[in-house]
């Protein structure tokens, strides 16, 4: 979820005159800067007149009350849209989402879709879930629905199970009791902006990005925009609701996910978020590291994986999360090597072929990788030892895949310093197995760089300068369950046969985590990276970018 609560100052009993003058500020900072990044008006060219705001004349009690909301507070700015104009389909939203909105709808309660599917769905892409919002409290939502569970003890909300998918619902309730409890009265209210207005729209400087505070009701087929989100989605811009440094404060784990938004659509911050993620950087640290792990899962598998690691190391967020990737980044950047000779990025490139919000991969496969390549960096191998284990990988057995990696080795000379160099002298299958079982325990070995703080400060040492971050994101659990996966190369590797029927990837099984369909995707990859031809680096970006980024001013004709 992309909100964050902030019911504090609404708890009885009332807080001293200075708390209160506090919150006032810290509240007019929020309203006043909703509105405060326009750059000209430009969604109105892409809208029907008669859809782009409220033609309402306002009364002189209507200015007075609305002075006292600040300047952001701009009902005229609002948009109701009509979903058909930016081209969404009623097939987009898929049958579980449709059944959750319908039956919340029927019971007499409001529900819309929000958040990163609604944005996705302006952009044409495949949302990664369906979140919902209703008026409905989660008692009375889980009293709607057979297999529904309120979790969460700060920030409650509904899991509701429902044709083997989850969808998360929150409710408006906080906002809405803030104005039947007298907080926001209604009299407080200017007479043009509805009660239901009025809560959308607070409801969204609760809100992470501008991006992500659409409202969708399919079925009524109308989009709501309080603050300018469908304006930033034309012109590629990720900026916060309220002023980014107090966004930031309030949840520093909002830079990760702009970061990673910005990442998987090709945009940019604006001015007022790229200064303050730089400022508020090192404030991450204060998650834990099942959190840091989830995010970094979140960029690594979707499709998104080298952008990702771009925008980290821009923002000098890659020595905190991945410190050894981050030194060797800079090493290799020290040196000149050039990006298709890079091959932490050629792989992190080569499986964003495979991902996308929908198809998703697990995280053990991103660290198996990074296992496997530092295994590489600390320990160079010859070029027909990895083709022979990727090819193993890739193949499920042992059986002619040292005559297959031969021939490719053959065709395809690697250059990969310093991870990998030419064969020189011949071997014997048998010592071409062995060191292939070498490998496997070194990788094993090299998972504990991802889980050890001594590991990781051993790796670090081999650097005359390494960052001084010494964070571990990768669990205990998830570095054996890796460390794991080599066990059959390791020391079973001519009993090991699971030769599969077919060379597609099962998404299913990849996405539970099954031993045998990492395996496979690992060897793909990287059999994929040793096999891409030389080509320049720059081009090579540009079309990343161009086939994970459409072009968004067609996207709304």
């Amino acid at each position: 979820m992309a909100i964050s609560q902030r019911t504090h100052h609404f708890l009885s009993p009332p807080p001293p005159l200075a708390s209160r003058l506090h919150t006032f500020v810290f509240e007019l900072q929020r309203w006043m800067h909703s509105s405060s990044g326009k750059e000209g008006n430009t969604v109105d060219s892409i809208l029907p007149p008669t859809q782009v705001g409220h033609d309402v004349t306002l009364s002189r009690d209507d200015k007075v009350k609305e002075s006292s909301f600040g300047s952001s507070f701009d009902p005229l700015s609002w948009r109701t849209i009509d979903s058909r104009v930016i081209g969404i389909e009623r097939s987009a939203v898929p049958s579980f989402a449709w059944t959750v909105l319908n039956i919340l709808q029927k019971a007499g309660y409001d529900a819309y879709l929000v958040g990163g599917c609604v944005r996705d769905l302006c952009l044409k892409r495949t949302p990664k879930d369906f979140d919902v919002i209703t008026d409905a409290t989660l008692k009375q939502v889980k009293k709607q629905f057979r297999h529904c569970l309120i979790v969460g003890r700060r920030y409650p909300i509904c899991h509701v199970h429902l044709k083997g998918s989850i969808v998360e619902v929150s409710t408006f309730k906080t906002d809405d009791d803030n104005v039947k409890n007298g907080e926001d009265a209604p009299s407080q209210i200017p007479n043009r902006c509805t009660v239901k207005d009025y809560i959308r729209w607070k409801n969204c400087l609760r809100r992470d990005f501008t991006i992500n505070c659409l409202f969708f009701d399919p079925i009524r087929q109308c989009i709501y925009d309080y603050v300018s989100g469908l304006k930033d989605l034309r012109i590629s811009k990720v900026r916060t609701v309220i002023p980014a440094d107090l966004s930031f404060e309030e949840d520093c784990a909002r830079i990760l996910r702009g970061l990673r938004i910005a990442a998987r659509l090709g945009f940019q911050f604006s001015r007022e978020t790229a200064s303050a993620i730089r400022d508020f950087s090192s404030s991450i640290l204060s998650l834990n590291a099942a959190r840091l792990q989830l995010e970094m899962n979140f960029m690594l598998a979707y499709g998104a994986a080298e952008s990702s690691i771009y925008a980290l190391q821009k923002f000098k967020l890659l020595d905190i999360l991945l410190p050894i990737q981050a030194t060797y980044l800079a090493d290799q950047r020290r040196k000149k090597v050039g990006h298709d000779f890079n091959m932490l990025m050629k792989l992190f490139s080569t499986a964003d072929k495979y991902f996308s919000t929908d198809r998703p991969a697990n995280g053990k496969l991103w660290s198996a990788i990074m296992a496997f390549h530092l295994a590489l960096v600390e320990n160079p191998q010859d070029s027909l030892v990895v083709w022979t284990f990727s090819t193993i990988l890739y193949r499920g057995t042992w059986n002619n895949a040292i005559e297959i990696a031969k021939q490719n080795e053959r065709v395809h000379h690697v250059q990969f310093i310093p991870e990998i160099h030419a064969s020189i002298n011949p071997k014997s299958n048998e010592e071409i197995l062995e060191e292939v079982s070498h490998l496997a325990s070194l990788i094993k070995t090299s998972v504990n760089s991802l889980t050890s703080i001594d590991a990781l400060e051993k790796s670090l040492g081999r650097y005359g300068n390494p960052p001084s971050s010494r964070m571990l994101i990768t669990s205990k659990r998830m570095g054996k369950d890796v460390a794991t996966l080599f066990d059959v190369l390791e020391s079973k590797i001519k009993s090991y046969n699971n030769k599969r029927e077919g060379c597609q990837i099962n998404y299913e099984l990849l996405k539970k985590g099954n031993a045998d369909e990492i395996r496979f995707v690992l060897g793909k990859i990287i059999m994929e990276t040793m096999n891409s031809k030389s080509s320049d680096g720059q081009s090579q970006i540009e079309h990343v970018q161009s086939h994970n980024h459409p072009q968004l001013s067609s996207l709304f004709k």
